[in-house]
């Protein structure tokens, strides 16, 4: 079955956060509807549960890998190319130390990166509905169901007092 989207338009945070509750009586889940706001609104102002991110792994991983890898490039120049002078040690720490630190913060950094990229859904090339009102103070609730909900996703969003309403197919098409 083909999922389909619906926007409703309202003016204010309160009836936003109406229709929400009633999506939710209407037995919508969470995962079936996002908001759309050119206002920074905190997260749960609209009574919707934010996702939860796994941000803090990113960097652990990059600390981890790029640790590795200088520790594996500096280990392996050394015995690849043995240079003994005057007695010293062939594997010298204290010179590979400054190796590993700069590496361990490149790929904790190139990771965080990545990890904010992928944390925040980017890039979103089918974001679907949208209309130009949600930047003049509009706010926009998409909601995504299949086509034999439509009608109780309106109704939900009539409801709760939206402005105006629109609807559109997901699945390819045109703006």
């Amino acid at each position: 079955m083909v999922d389909r989207s619906i926007l409703g338009l309202f003016k204010g945070p309160d009836s936003t956060a109406n229709a929400v509750d009633s999506l939710r009586r209407a037995g919508f889940g969470n995962d079936t509807f996002d908001i759309l706001s050119g206002v920074p609104y905190p997260e749960g102002t609209f009574g919707e549960h934010g996702p939860g991110h796994k941000l803090f792994v990113f960097p652990l991983i990059g600390a981890i890998c790029g640790f590795s890898v200088a520790l594996l490039l500096t280990l392996g120049t050394q015995v690849s190319f043995p240079m003994v002078q005057g007695g010293k040690p062939l594997i010298a720490i204290p010179p590979m130390m400054v190796i590993m630190y700069e590496g361990t913060m490149l790929g904790a950094i190139l990771f965080t990166v990545l990890g904010v990229i992928f944390e925040s859904r980017l890039p979103r090339p089918g974001v679907g509905l949208y209309d130009t009102r949600i930047t003049e103070g509009y706010i926009g609730l998409l909601v995504s169901c299949p086509e034999d909900r439509m009608g109780t996703a309106e109704q939900a969003l009539r409801g709760a007092g939206a402005e105006d309403i629109k609807t559109e197919s997901t699945s390819g098409g045109g703006r």
